[in-house]
């Protein structure tokens, strides 16, 4: 590629924040991090891939700051970094590799050349730097303008009113058939009004989309012809990645605009971040922008010098380090404010809260940091509490402002349905999981349940595979998780046995029921609601094709799954006493009855030998006249009572009502024995009536608000 001089260009100094590349005074002023750095340039790569390099002479505070006059939005750039190479201290300074911005806004082009990207020749962790230029090979950082389309009024929907809904940028919409085809498997497919009369009329509160951060492909995938299809392999944390844009260039824009419609329509947006690890995997990774920036700064490594992993992604950010400190607070502080995000999920949470990979601290400084910043403290904060060692695993260990996904709900909902586990810690998971989040100042809503999310079997194979079958993947179906706690009834997969058939599909309603009638913050993931299957597959992070895409296509089944799941949604949002933002605590109500009673099938109340049976049926009563949910203006809200019958027993139960004290009369509202819930038989009952649970069902029946 032809250099171009620049010693006609005139540098003025400039300021070191804010950091990244931003138009200003007839130019644009650069900013960029390096403390071990000798030397550093700031290339501008022409469209025919020409560059013109330019220095960066002013160091403040160890950020390499100038403002290049003539640069106008649109240019295409990056840094070559000149300084000490010596990986034993872990330094990996290259200034043959071009470098992408961690602060770009968008990012143009992909990794096209891992060899040319390598910046080692032999041993990665002994060799010598590489001689061979990245650029034309590797993606570039672009400069932008600030704004864009409005993003609208934030809902700020209560976190114990939400309902999240876990899905994929493409894969929800690539398949739509009432959706322009140039809009599908797009940011403006999204925010098709087709997309979203979907999302209003299934009733869901917040959309949580699978990482937009600009990432490439790791070089293991691209060499089996694979891609990496769910994006937890970030390059940039600033810019929205580019092929989710129908138009090049304006994924930024188009990103703005699906948020206005989603809020719109009342819809929070979530976005699935990936801070604990980066693209540029182990030391023999490709060197694209942390890495040969400042190694140290950014990557957590030991004594010799190597990368610690403990992300299992090959690399592991350095949550200790002021510079990823700074990085993870500005990006979130962008994505909430210029960007118009609602909340964030963090993937791999744990490493966060692990500084220089040591025990976890939930006061840690990145931690910490989040949670006390003035902007993000306002936004939905969503800890995945793991990581991939044992001291990682730290499901309900987090601090007072984050919510988590439970683990411990999805193994323990799994298990009753599939009848491995009996009653007593199902009851802590249906009432909130007061054990793992009520000593320290956190309320039921911060337990996320869900019983299927990306990461594992769809709810159809989740009652169809007893194994996982991931050959499609390329790894001899050795990836992916072995513990699914799945129950194939009797045939492994597709069967044409309608009784198979007709109890895998009750049982799925069992678990949509159990988790969306659950108190706490229910998320289910896209497709669900639509009987999608992955064919067994409980890991197609590389699968970008019908395997992870949303099927559309008209079924009578999954018309029924949807129809049964816009029900169930629908009772959860019309009942605050299903989603108190309180933890039950035994406090009597005005009825003068406890706020929760657990039942047996004989309609009295369990004994202290009862939760230490082998039980396989519970009923769960929940007094609904001091229900602690407030309407928007703080007013406390009374409701129905209810009364919940789970029977996860191969055996129909014949049950008995509870008596008099509990109410005057028992409606059912819900029976997952019916592929739309409606009962069946929905005759009032009056106190004490004896009624048949089916095997494996569960019953909801509402008891009237007393005057």
């Amino acid at each position: 590629m032809a250099i171009r001089p620049a010693s006609d260009t005139q540098v003025l100094p400039g300021r070191p924040f804010p950091l990244g590349a931003h138009p200003e005074a007839g130019g644009v002023r650069f900013a960029v991090t390096s403390a071990v750095a000798e030397r550093v340039e700031v290339c501008l790569v022409d469209d025919d891939g020409s560059e013109r390099r330019v220095e960066l002479t002013e160091r403040t505070f160890g950020v390499w700051h100038g403002l290049v006059p003539g640069v106008t939005p649109g240019q295409r750039y990056g840094y070559r970094v000149h300084g000490p190479y010596d990986p034993s201290r872990g330094l990996r300074c290259n200034p043959n590799k071009l470098l992408v911005d961690p602060y770009a806004r968008r990012i143009s082009g992909t990794l096209s050349s891992p060899a040319a990207a390598r910046g080692y020749v032999g041993d990665p962790g002994r060799g010598r730097p590489s001689p061979t230029d990245s650029l034309g090979s590797v993606p570039l950082s672009v400069v932008t303008s600030p704004g864009g389309p409005d993003t609208g009024v934030k809902p700020e929907v209560p976190f114990e009113e939400t309902v999240v809904y876990e899905l994929h940028v493409r894969g929800f919409t690539k398949q739509h058939p009432d959706i322009p085809e140039h809009l599908r498997g797009t940011y403006l497919g999204l925010a098709h009004p087709v997309a979203i009369e979907h999302l209003t009329r299934l009733g869901v509160t917040a959309v949580e989309l699978l990482p937009v951060h600009s990432f490439v492909d790791e070089p293991s995938l691209t060499r089996r012809g694979r891609h990496n299809y769910w994006g937890y392999s970030p390059l940039g944390y600033f810019a929205p990645h580019a092929a989710y844009a129908s138009e090049p260039g304006r994924e930024v824009e188009e990103f703005r605009t699906m948020v206005a419609a989603l809020h719109a329509a009342g819809i929070e947006v979530i976005l699935d971040v990936v801070y604990n690890h980066t693209c540029e995997a182990g030391p023999e990774g490709p060197t694209l922008s942390f890495r040969g920036l400042d190694a140290p700064a950014y990557y957590l490594h030991d004594q010799r010098g190597y990368m610690a992993d403990i992300t299992g992604c090959g690399n592991t950010i350095e949550a200790a380090s002021p510079t990823v400190v700074r990085l993870v607070t500005d990006s979130l502080r962008y994505w909430a404010t210029e960007m118009g995000v609602d909340g964030f999920r963090f993937d791999l949470a744990s490493t966060l809260g692990r500084p220089h990979g040591g025990f976890f601290d939930r006061d840690s400084t990145m931690l910490t940091a989040i949670t006390a910043d003035p902007v993000l403290s306002r936004c939905k904060l969503i800890a995945e509490p793991w990581d991939a060692t044992g001291e990682g695993y730290r499901v309900g260990d987090f601090g007072a402002q984050w919510a988590e996904w439970n683990g411990r709900y999805r193994d323990t909902v799994r298990d009753f349905w599939r009848g491995q586990d009996t009653v007593r810690e199902l009851a802590s998971r249906l009432s909130g999981s007061s054990d793992l989040y009520d000593h320290n100042l956190r309320r039921p809503w911060q337990s996320v349940n869900f019983v299927t999310a990306h990461d594992g079997f769809t709810l159809r194979d989740l009652v169809s595979y007893d194994r996982k079958h991931n050959e499609a993947n390329g790894e001899d179906n050795r990836d992916g998780t072995d513990d699914n706690r799945s129950w194939n009834h009797g045939v492994e997969g597709e069967t044409r046995d309608p009784e198979v058939r007709a109890l895998r599909a009750r049982q799925a309603r069992n678990l949509l029921a159990t988790l969306l009638l659950s108190t706490g913050t229910p998320m289910f993931v896209a497709g669900d609601e639509r009987w999608r299957t992955q064919k067994g597959n409980n890991n197609a992070y590389c699968l970008d094709d019908e395997t992870s895409w949303v099927d559309w296509s008209p079924s009578d089944d999954a018309e029924a799954m949807l129809e049964f799941t816009r029900r169930v949604v629908r009772l959860r949002a019309e009942s605050p006493a299903l989603r108190q933002p309180e933890f039950f605590d035994g406090r009597q109500t005005p009825t003068g009855r406890p706020d929760l009673i657990w039942l047996g099938p004989d309609g009295a109340e369990l004994t202290e030998a009862d939760w230490f049976a082998e039980r396989r049926f519970l009923g769960m009563w929940v007094d609904g006249s001091n229900s602690q949910s407030r309407t928007r203006e703080g007013e406390l809200v009374a409701d129905h009572s209810w009364l919940l019958l789970l029977n996860a027993q191969a055996e129909e139960v014949e049950a008995t009502l509870p008596g008099e004290e509990f109410g005057t009369s028992f409606t059912p509202v819900l029976d997952t024995r019916s592929l739309d819930g409606v009962p069946a038989d929905a005759t009032t009952l009056a106190p004490g009536a004896r009624l048949t649970v089916a095997a494996r069902s569960l019953l909801l029946l509402r008891v009237p608000r007393e005057a």
